[in-house]
This record gives C-alpha cells, structure tokens and sequence, in this order.
C-alpha cells in the first residue's frame, strides 16, 4: 500500500482527505482522494503498490481494453473511438506540421490509435502493459508494440510526437516517465498528454460518482492548474490546451450508474450535453484536456 505524508507535486505537508471514492470495476473498495491545500493538487491515497495492481485491472468491463461489439454500449463506443482516432490523427499532423513522421504511443491498449497512424504514413509505435492488449494489437494490426520496461533501449531524439491518450494518470512514477518521454524526441518537437479534469463541470456534478476518479487506478487527478505546475517540473513548455469532446458522453453515462440512477443512459446523455455546451465557454471546466508539450531547442534553455 502507498501512502503520502505529503504532497505529491509540492512536497508540502499541508493534506488531507478530499472524498472517499469506490473502485466501482473491481473489488468495490473505497480508496480515499486526497488534496493539498497548498497546491489544490488531488491524488488516490493508500493506493496498491506497482506490483500488485494489475488486479484492479482484471475485468471485462475495463472497456480501454475490449474490443467487443456486443450490446449497445460497446457499438456506441467503437463508434465513437473511430472519430476520435480520426481526430486524433488530423490533431497530430496539425500539431507537427508533418503528414508523416515518427510517433510513440504510450498506454497503446490494442493497438488502434498507432494503427490509424500507420495508415496515415507514420512510423508508429506503441508501449503497452497490458500483455492481451499488446498481442491483440500485434495480431490484427502488425503494428510495433513493446513492453514498458524497453522504453529505456529506444534511441533518444527520434520521435516527432510522443502521445500518452488518458495514461499519465496509472503511472506510479509519472515523473520518471516524463523523463524518458524528453529523451526520446527531437528538439522542438510535442509530447501530447490527455487527462480528466477533476475541476470539470461533470465532476463537480457528480463528486464521489464520477467516473474519472477511476480508484485505484487512477493515482492523480489533474486540473489545468495543477498540470501546469507539474509541466513546470519536467523541462518541457506547455503550449496549449484542447478538449476531447466525447469523454464527458462516456463519463456521465458511468457516473448515473454508479449513482444507481434509473435510465443512466438517458440521464447521462442529457447532463453531459449540458456539460460539454458549457465547457465550450469555458475550456478549463471540460471533462478531459489534451496538454501540448514541447521539448524547447538548444536556444530555448536557459541556465
């Protein structure tokens, strides 16, 4: 079990019990969040140790993980993951400025978004965890993925973009991932990182129901404050800020059945609609944010 006697991100002592959350996936356990009040900073406490999680990880409903098409729900989310991979794609190329180019995706699941760019031209590769998802992406898709622990082997400034699509968020030490992640790509070239936000309009909604805590696998909670204090850490420059627009869909929707509302569907339909209008106004409130990283050049780093 882990446990902070401080702030993860500021080191300060000042911390204490946000909200008990349950692992609604697995083992129906609580798992309490913590949040600095010095920083606003919110992270899973009492949390299992790197060794001992992938146990959280065993079900059928983890749907990162499936490929299944049967009931409604998965058909309505490989819809949905096919336009955003589209989007995803068209948000790479935008961001290089490159139609093809080298990419590693990190927390690559089954293999989908590095083949959607290896079909667009790109030399894609993925790092997986997951050995069933890592198999499945090298069967169906011939795609290159490897295990986490040879990330150290790849040869350093080669990547054009580096993508971590809702992944940050599992590692026990996301600074040490950080740091290989600025080995890895060129000089002036953009690590792409997508994350809940726990100051959005949903989890303020729903407080201990939303989904996105995702106890204990989850082990930070990020908002656009805390991420930038946090890319402040690790060398690189945060450039930007995007949403991703379906997420808050899937979000509320789990959210109503963790409630134990009668019709989730419909209701989480309707409240994320209401959401994501509002978010449009405010994008720091969104339920998901992508952060555009850059690796600064030579003569960007200063002493």
């Amino acid at each position: 079990m882990v446990h902070h006697n401080v702030c993860p991100l500021c080191s300060s002592e000042k911390i204490g019990l946000q909200l008990n959350c349950t692992d609604h996936f697995v083992s129906k356990k609580e798992f309490p969040v913590f949040k600095c009040t010095r920083c606003g900073f919110s992270f899973t406490q009492d949390y299992p140790e790197e060794s001992e999680i992938a146990r959280f990880y065993e079900s059928d409903n983890y749907i990162s993980h499936s490929d299944t098409s049967e009931g409604f729900s998965n058909k309505l989310y490989r819809f949905a993951r096919s336009f955003m991979l589209h989007r995803k794609k068209n948000l790479i190329q935008n961001l290089t400025g490159l139609k093809k180019g080298n990419i590693l995706d990190i927390g690559s699941g089954t293999g989908h978004f590095v083949n959607e760019m290896k079909n667009a031209g790109w030399q894609s590769k993925g790092i997986e965890i997951n050995e069933n998802a890592r198999n499945f992406a090298i069967t169906h898709f011939d795609v290159d993925i490897t295990t986490p622990e040879k990330i150290q082997a790849i040869e350093a400034d080669v990547f054009d973009c580096v993508t971590l699509w809702h992944v940050l968020e599992h590692f026990h030490d996301p600074y040490k991932y950080i740091s290989e992640i600025y080995r890895l790509i060129k000089p002036g070239a953009i690590c792409v990182i997508a994350l809940p936000n726990c100051s959005s309009y949903d989890a303020e909604h729903y407080k201990r129901f939303w989904a996105a805590w995702d106890v204990p696998r989850h082990l930070w909670h990020f908002n656009t404050t805390t991420f930038g204090q946090f890319s402040e850490q690790t060398g690189f420059i945060l450039e930007s800020l995007r949403i991703l627009p379906l997420d808050v869909f899937y979000i509320s929707r789990l959210s109503e059945e963790y409630k134990g509302s009668s019709l989730p569907f419909l209701k989480g339909m309707s409240k994320a609609a209401v959401f994501s209008f509002s978010s449009v106004f405010n994008t720091k409130r969104s339920s998901s944010i992508i952060y555009i990283l850059r690796k600064p050049l030579p003569r960007e780093i200063t002493c």
